[in-house]
């Protein structure tokens, strides 16, 4: 058995079983710590037998438990205890290795009092684009500010051009710069990743072992795609005619598949919400649609649509617009239908369908092109912090975005809990609320600005049309144009101008820039619009 080494003479580990410890003496472990409760599940032994047996084996035992909620400043102090007193190197275990990595990333002797040299005002985990935009809007509001940007990636990428790309629209290349290129000038970078944190204490952990201090957090850190969750898509992405646009490295795929296909069956999915750019799975489905129509081809290729929702789209005043192309491609569409399964060697998907009566069935489709979109979770770093929510997302008050338990905590992007869609319009509107607030908090205050749920889906229907989708908390619609101008719930040419034209530009070098253009922040006791 393999532990993993987070630091020298420290090693974690998912469950341990008694047989295990004499595996672990060989290896050279001298102390195993337990970070497990006991009775989490059936079958688990227990932190006495795992003692008994460490002793047998000639290891030092401590039993720190942890919650599964992650480990609180208390349950890093005894961690801290535990490591002082055992002889290294040690091995700590719970059911995965998450909560003994975090438990050695808080204790104490890690920042010790007076230990630190800087406390940031501010610091963003996250360099996507709700990351880097906040970041950018607060330097523009106040120079010298004192900003640290954690983010491992290298690369940054414009996600909503993905879609454009598996259309054969846009160039891949064209979606990704480095991160260095997009980093506002006045930050600094921290290149590694946020693992855990103590609001108490207003740190973050960093897997690099390191910690940061500051007086206000901000919490960008996106939306976990799940592959695994489907048996079987994961291990065929990329090959037999199995692919998403969720992926950079597989939309360029999407527009290669679609261009071979001249007959058979195209499936296209979409998983139980929350997901990133909940249009994003039919968008694929319409472009393609319109290029083998343009191509003669659409006569011969069973397209269905299955989607896990009960509505095509979940504001009603879009769905006639798009029920019309629906109608005009003659898809099949299917809805309470999820995606369980792929068998990427047999071409075949099975999904599990709801009956009308709450009956739900197995059905295994054979397919020629399956575009595939996997269930979304929260990371795995902020379902087990103090920040969640129940829904593992960032916990944050829907209008201001500030964390309602830790008020120098403030939240936004695919990571926070709020109810609106999770689109980059919706960063884009709710970097400058954050912005406006974590400078009144830092100046003693309480937040102003609020944020109205606003959220945009451009649903490319087909090519040089959209129908723009924009709308708030509630299903509200929230039009930027008047109707007149663009009517968002009709497919318009306008609006694929605003897709193809304006809108890269204008997050390469607006958003990201700190430029609101079109999103000043309304605040507390302003007249709504009329």
């Amino acid at each position: 058995m393999s532990f993993k080494e987070i630091a020298p003479g420290f090693h974690v580990s998912g469950q341990l079983q008694p047989a295990d410890l004499d595996a672990a003496a060989r290896q050279g472990i001298r102390s195993v710590i337990c970070n497990r409760p006991d009775g989490e599940e059936a079958g688990q032994p227990t932190a006495a037998l795992m003692a008994e047996k460490a002793h047998e084996a000639g290891l030092g035992f401590a039993h720190v438990p942890v919650a599964i909620g992650g480990p609180t400043a208390a349950d890093a102090a005894r961690m801290a205890e535990a490591l002082d007193a055992l002889p290294g190197p040690v091995l700590a275990y719970c059911r995965s290795g998450a909560r003994s990595s975090k438990a050695w990333e808080m204790a104490p002797r890690h920042h010790e009092p007076g230990s630190f040299t800087k406390v940031w005002d501010v610091v963003v985990v996250g360099g996507g684009s709700a990351g880097i935009a906040t970041a950018a809007s607060l330097l523009r509001r106040r120079h010298g500010l004192s900003v640290a940007v954690v983010e491992p990636a290298d690369t940054h990428y414009y996600q909503p051009g993905w879609t454009m790309v598996g259309a054969g629209v846009f160039k891949p290349e064209t979606t990704r710069r480095p991160m260095a290129s997009v980093m506002p000038h006045g930050t600094e970078w921290m290149q590694t990743a946020a693992s855990g944190f103590s609001p108490d204490e207003n740190l973050v952990y960093l897997e690099n072992g390191t910690c940061l201090a500051y007086r206000t957090l901000v919490v960008a850190p996106g939306i976990t795609l799940d592959w695994d969750a489907i048996p079987g898509l994961a291990e065929t992405l990329g090959r037999n005619g199995v692919t998403s646009n969720y992926r950079y490295d597989l939309a360029p795929y999407t527009n290669r598949l679609v261009e071979e296909l001249t007959a058979g069956r195209a499936l296209f999915t979409q998983p139980p919400m929350p997901i990133k750019c909940a249009g994003a799975p039919q968008k694929a489905m319409y472009l393609s649609c319109d290029r083998w129509r343009d191509a003669g081809r659409l006569g011969n290729i069973d397209v269905q649509f299955h989607t896990a929702g009960a509505a095509l789209f979940g504001v009603a005043a879009y769905v006639p617009a798009l029920m019309d192309y629906v109608r005009r491609y003659d898809i099949h569409l299917n809805l309470q239908s999820r995606l369980v399964a792929v068998d990427g060697g047999g071409r075949t998907a099975t999904f599990e369908r709801q009956d009308g009566d709450g009956t739900v069935r197995r059905e295994e489709l054979g397919f020629d092109m399956l575009h595939a979109v996997p269930p979304q979770v929260a990371p795995e770093f902020i379902r087990t912090s103090p920040l969640a929510a129940a829904s593992g997302f960032v916990e944050v008050d829907e209008a201001t975005l500030q964390h309602p338990r830790y008020p120098s905590v403030f939240a936004l992007g695919d990571g926070c809990s709020a109810s609106n869609a999770k689109t980059a319009a919706a960063v884009r509107k709710q970097a400058p609320v954050v912005a406006e607030n974590v400078l009144s908090v830092l100046a003693g205050k309480e937040p102003v600005a609020v944020y109205d749920g606003y959220g945009s889906c451009p649903l490319t229907v087909e090519r040089g049309k959209i129908v723009l989708a924009e709308f708030g908390y509630g299903g509200k619609l929230l039009p930027t144009f008047p109707n007149w101008m663009l009517d968002g719930t009709k497919a318009t040419r306008a609006a694929w101008f605003l897709k193809d034209r304006v809108l890269p530009p204008f997050y390469w070098n607006g958003m990201l820039k700190g430029y609101e253009w079109m999103v000043k922040p309304a605040h507390k006791g302003d007249r709504p619009a009329a």
